[in-house]
């Protein structure tokens, strides 16, 4: 455990989701996961800074507990890569880019419901069924938290990367490549978020974002010239 090396931002990231999160549960008056969560940006709770804090901000033990799992696992190889301020501008991006589509998604839901991609003030004469009535209420009163729409970027990021990495995955019970478990689970969230069943409130599309944006980032940066064992020579 002596050995184990935690580069500084991933470090920072950890322990600001820590505390976050703590915070959530102790300072209950507050109501923090109201406040720093992401709401649809037409939507009356929407607020500023709320683009950044739901980055924050986790529904969960498991939740927290696998994005700072995978956050440390893929996070601290990415930022020892490239750098800090590569990295963090990395994560950000990815993270804003997952709540963008996300909003994509649910304005083109609205549009498809109503005609235009705001409507707070006019929406209930506009709904003509339950299943409508249930998709609005759902965009317009429920938020958003997490950091997953970042650590699919850093998912993708590492497979490309690293595509011969071999990986340990709960449940199979041999090492799989990067290059081939990363996307299949992409394409089983893009397919839970087409399927969008009943009671599913994981944001599938806000993950496929950031998965989205970590591909077109690591392509732009042409950042395929190491290799895997060099951060350990």
């Amino acid at each position: 455990m002596n050995n184990i090396y935690i580069p500084p931002v991933v470090k920072n990231l950890l322990i600001i989701n820590v505390l976050f999160f703590v915070a959530s549960y102790l300072l209950t008056t507050l109501h923090l996961d109201d406040r720093l969560a992401v709401y649809y940006f037409d939507s009356p709770y929407f607020r500023y800074w709320q683009p950044i804090t739901y980055m924050f901000m986790h529904g969960g033990i498991a939740h927290i507990f696998f994005n700072m799992f995978a956050l440390y696992s893929f996070g601290s190889i990415l930022e020892s890569r490239w750098g800090a301020k590569k990295f963090i501008t990395f994560y950000f991006i990815t993270g804003l880019g997952a709540l963008f589509l996300q909003w994509a998604v649910q304005a083109f839901e609205v549009q498809q419901i109503i005609g235009q991609i705001t409507l707070f003030d006019n929406w209930p004469q506009h709904v003509t069924s339950q299943a409508q009535m249930t998709t609005i209420k759902g965009i317009y009163g429920g938020g958003m938290v997490g950091a997953s729409g970042a650590i699919f970027g850093l998912l993708v990021a590492f497979g490309m990367l690293y595509p011969n990495a071999e990986l340990l995955i709960m449940f199979i019970p041999v090492p799989v490549k990067a290059k081939y478990i990363i996307p299949i689970y992409i394409l089983v969230e893009l397919s839970l978020g087409v399927a969008q069943f009943e009671g599913d409130s994981i944001a599938h599309y806000a993950h496929l974002g950031g998965a989205l944006i970590g591909f077109i980032l690591v392509k732009i940066w042409k950042d395929k010239n190491d290799t895997f064992y060099t951060l350990y020579e």
